[in-house]
């Protein structure tokens, strides 16, 4: 579900080419999430193989991946591992929220809204183990290199942000990735370019949100911006307190500024949440400041073209002429790479 602190934070566009050269820590779940939802068929549902097999996941992988491969971006996908306790009542909320779409979905079925169908049929994304190991093979096989966290997927890439200075920034939609201490988070990176909202089409940029900027800007330091996200609502607490937004919640953190005087300030209203809403803040709280995190070894795989035609051609049915075309351009990045250093060697 993520944080919702949009309206308060302080952003830039960005381009692609800004890019280049870097190397960024990817929230593999966030952006496979991502590529389920919206690569989708005019019906609203997911791509699939002949054996009816989910394909979105793998197509969003590879073509939009290549993109960014192609522009100069070395990826890391860092992937979920176990996840707290605490993020029980988002799971919750996400099944409630599918049956209900599954509901709609039917009914727009029925009556042939097609623009119903798509917009219910993308809420009823579920990434099982089967796509998960699937999109590993995929970008291994892509060059990209993959972590398996112990703990949270954002988390662990904000950690690799910190304490790795060759990884420029992390990448999710979500601005938890903020809370954990990324100093830089970069949203809609490999998305599509334009998206189909009520009002229209509309385009989407990339953008990036730097920490130290957000936290001087709102006069406010990493704890107080904890203790903000948690009266907001996080995944831990996805409902927070009724009544508080973001810009009430930047108001309470301000004045009371120290964390137990900014929740014993509203400790009325927290004791009158239902007990399926009712949270210990301070466990949140300790929960973005330790998250469970461990360093790596960063390792990008040599790229495998038979192995990428195998998982997607061969297993999946996917154009073996389209996918030659953009492995085509992997070549290309290869022999590009290639003439480089021979010239640094010449030089």
């Amino acid at each position: 579900m993520g944080l919702n602190i949009k309206d308060i934070i302080p952003r830039k566009e960005i381009e692609i080419s800004d890019l280049k050269g870097r190397i960024v820590c990817v929230d593999a779940f966030n952006m496979i999430y991502q590529f389920l939802s919206t690569i989708r068929q005019p019906d609203g549902t997911p791509l699939m193989d002949k054996k009816r097999r989910v394909t979105s996941h793998l197509s969003g992988i590879f073509y939009r991946n290549i993109n960014l491969i192609s522009d100069g971006i070395r990826l890391i996908y860092v992937f979920d591992g176990k996840p707290p306790e605490l993020k029980g009542g988002t799971h919750k909320i996400r099944e409630e929220g599918r049956e209900l779409a599954k509901s709609r979905y039917k009914e727009a079925k029925q009556e042939e809204d097609i623009e119903a169908m798509k917009r219910y049929g993308s809420q009823l994304i579920r990434l099982d183990e089967t796509m998960i190991g699937e999109s590993k093979e995929l970008l291994k096989a892509m060059g990209i290199a993959v972590i398996q966290a112990p703990g949270e997927g954002e988390a662990e890439a904000a950690y690799l942000n910190k304490i790795n200075n060759e990884i420029y920034a992390t990448v999710s939609q979500d601005y938890d990735s903020l809370l954990f201490g990324a100093p830089r988070l970069i949203r809609n990176l490999g998305l599509a370019r334009k998206r189909k909202t009520f009002s229209g089409w509309v385009e989407i940029r990339s953008e990036m949100i730097e920490l130290q900027k957000v936290l001087n800007i709102l006069e406010i330091n990493l704890d107080q911006l904890i203790c903000l996200g948690i009266l907001v609502g996080t995944d831990y607490n996805p409902r927070g307190l009724p009544g508080i937004g973001q810009k009430r919640a930047l108001d309470i953190v301000r004045k009371y500024k120290q964390p137990v005087l900014i929740f014993k300030s509203i400790e009325e209203q927290m004791m009158s949440l239902p007990e399926e809403e009712g949270f210990d803040w301070k466990k949140i709280f300790e929960l973005f400041h330790k998250p469970d995190v461990k360093n790596y070894e960063i390792k990008f795989n040599k790229i495998n073209e038979k192995e990428i035609k195998k998982i997607l051609v061969q297993d999946h049915d996917f154009s073996d002429e389209r996918v030659e075309k953009q492995l085509e351009k992997l070549r290309e990045i290869k022999e590009q790479k290639k003439q480089k250093n021979l010239g640094n060697w010449v030089g």
